[in-house]
């Protein structure tokens, strides 16, 4: 896989026929829900709401300038993504926060965060080193060129007379 260095292939595998395969490439249609839902406010600020407890669709759609209908797509995106339950009771549709989800996308996440931090400890580690290094005398920077004037700039030739 990789030589111990930090490289953008990191993950990668070589098959013997040719074939890349991308260990961080994850196909699984549930994390692209799951980004899908929290893509979209209202859908966050319904799960905000439901962190405190049950709420009815009427309930969830209350503080959005909204109708049921439109209160449930929001809903079914959100169940799509198993990021709540919803109980119906008659006519009562309760929905619950089921928050288990949040840990595949919060695990995915945190690959990128550790790819980061050591990229940041590398730099840090460079710019250490080169701050304990000792001091070269800097090289006196280039004079600025300038134009030449249009008048010198012109053929001190005599003019040719026909």
């Amino acid at each position: 896989m990789s030589s111990g260095k930090n490289n953008s292939t990191d993950g990668l595998t070589v098959w013997a026929a040719g074939h890349i395969f991308n260990h961080m490439v994850d196909n699984t249609p549930q994390l692209d829900d799951l980004f899908r839902a929290l893509a979209d406010p209202t859908r966050r600020a319904m799960l905000r709401d439901l962190a405190a407890g049950p709420r009815t669709v009427g309930e969830l759609a209350a503080p959005f300038e909204i109708t049921l209908a439109g209160a449930s797509k929001h809903i079914q995106v959100l169940e799509r993504a198993g990021l709540l339950r919803r109980e119906v009771s008659g006519r009562v549709h309760t929905c619950r926060l089921d928050a288990g989800p949040l840990h595949t996308g919060a695990e995915w996440l945190r690959h990128y965060e550790r790819f980061w931090n050591q990229r940041l400890d590398a730099l840090e580690s460079l710019l250490a080193t080169e701050d304990a290094a000792p001091a070269t005398p800097a090289a006196a920077p280039p004079a600025p060129r300038t134009r030449k004037s249009a008048r010198t700039s012109k053929s001190t030739k005599p003019p040719r007379t026909p």
